[in-house]
């Protein structure tokens, strides 16, 4: 699918699908995206007040699907804007049969009559609000379509060979089972080819509006009774259960995919056009280091060798620095996201993209094979929150509050706004501080809190 849908949406034009009407003719670039906030935040066409960084929640009176929590608070003055962005809905699932063109509007995400999922997710800008919000607009229609081109194989026992149900070998289902082929496996790749497609939407878009940056992207989806969490970029979810901690996705950075980002280069040495070096060294080399043999790894190593040091060790590296520091081609802290298509490295024609993945990894909770309590949730937050809160404190922060406010209707919400608030700290002069006196986040803080007990059956 092209960005055509998109375009024609944003001019508020009809919402028709690719291979409908025809596009319209060469005309002006669309204007840039309306920066907003998420649509079920009250007031989501402005920006709260930057001083007092207040925290902003979901509006009672528009619950979010399973009774959700969320809440926001903006960055200490890092960005213009709050370049977080969230998004949820019920998304309808329908058979296709396959050669029929649909005649109905494509866009229905509220029908009961088919398969149904719910669906929720962050995007952290960086670079500027616009990925973020594309992203928010757009990646759950993506979901939707991916998930109708595989729905035959998803109802099946067994996903067959042919989607059509079309045998040519006898011994397609033992080549199928042999695999262990399952349908939760063409979900997960529904969420890959979505991710994929939406990245591509986002790099059409910001080309057409001459816009720049992108995003991570974090999207949890309950469908058929498992729950799919995909990630790409360093937010994080976790669920916290009665008596653990289930971590659902692992954070994308340049350092925890050294190895990947390193057999590209070795792969493809052009794409650094000689002014990087694709080994890791523990500092950055000198002069005088040439001609002695240092510590080193390369793409194949998980443990450390030494190797002489030759002048072209003297490039500036791949992946430089340690945790929050580390950078990829010295410009992005994450290694997975979305967007970033125009990015170059500073003062070169090096693009990072290739190098930036847009694929999630995807895991999957079968809700079948575990007992469910009254106050499990799943948290869902970007790395405002946890550069600052581990997981088993917030564990600890979840457990207590909900013992605390058992009655309290809208206690998801408020939980939400109190793991904000704990992250975010309290000004003390001209700093953000936690209660234990340390440094508190400075960066946008967004937070779902989705409780599973009472979750709504497909």
């Amino acid at each position: 699918m092209s960005g055509e849908w998109l375009r024609r949406w944003r001019r508020g034009g009809p919402a028709e699908r690719p291979g409908g009407a025809p596009a319209p003719g060469p005309g002006p670039p669309p204007p840039a995206l309306r920066y907003r906030r998420p649509k079920f935040v009250p007031g989501g066409g402005e920006e709260a007040p930057r001083g007092g960084r207040a925290v902003r929640g979901a509006a009672p009176e528009r619950p979010l699907p399973w009774g959700a929590g969320y809440a926001e608070v903006i960055n200490a003055e890092k960005s213009e804007f709050n370049e977080d962005q969230a998004a949820c809905c019920q998304i309808s699932v329908r058979r296709r049969e396959p050669g029929l063109e649909e005649d109905e509007e494509w866009l229905i995400l509220c029908s009961t009559q088919f398969l149904t999922g719910h669906y929720w997710a962050l995007f952290d800008g960086h670079g500027g609000p616009d990925a973020a919000i594309i992203a928010s607009n757009y990646l759950h229609y993506c979901i939707k379509q991916k998930l109708e081109e595989v729905v035959g194989g998803i109802t099946e026992a067994q996903p067959p060979m042919h989607l059509s149900g079309r045998c040519v070998c006898d011994s397609d289902p033992q080549f199928v089972e042999e695999k262990h082929i399952h349908a939760a496996d063409l979900v997960v790749g529904a969420l890959e080819n979505a991710f994929q497609e939406c990245d591509e939407v986002i790099g059409q878009e910001m080309e057409a509006t001459n816009q720049t940056g992108g995003c991570t992207a974090l999207a949890a989806l309950y469908f058929q009774g498992k729950l799919y969490v995909a990630n790409a970029g360093d937010s994080r979810a976790i669920l916290v259960l009665k008596d653990s901690i289930v971590p659902m996705s692992s954070e994308f950075t340049p350092e925890s995919e050294r190895q990947r980002i390193q057999h590209l280069a070795f792969l493809f040495p052009k794409l650094l056009d000689g002014e990087f070096t694709r080994f890791e060294f523990p500092r950055r080399l000198k002069g005088d280091d040439v001609g002695h043999k240092v510590l080193y790894r390369d793409y194949f190593m998980e443990g450390w060798g030494y190797k002489t040091v030759e002048k072209a060790d003297l490039k500036y590296p791949l992946v430089h620095g340690h945790g929050k520091q580390a950078r990829l081609l010295g410009t992005l802290a994450v290694s997975r996201g979305l967007g970033d298509h125009q990015l170059k490295v500073i003062d070169t024609n090096i693009e990072v993209k290739p190098f930036l993945s847009c694929i999630p990894k995807v895991n999957v909770f079968d809700f079948s094979v575990h007992d469910i309590k009254e106050d499990d949730v799943l948290i869902m937050a970007t790395d405002g929150l946890w550069d600052v809160l581990c997981n088993d404190e917030v564990a600890h922060v979840v457990r207590s509050f909900l013992a605390e406010n058992r009655t309290d209707p809208q206690r998801f919400s408020e939980l939400a706004k109190c793991l904000v608030c704990r992250a975010r700290g309290k000004k003390r002069g001209h700093q953000w501080m936690l209660d234990d006196s340390h440094e508190a986040s400075y960066d946008d803080i967004s937070v779902f809190v989705i409780p599973l007990h009472n979750r709504e059956e497909d």
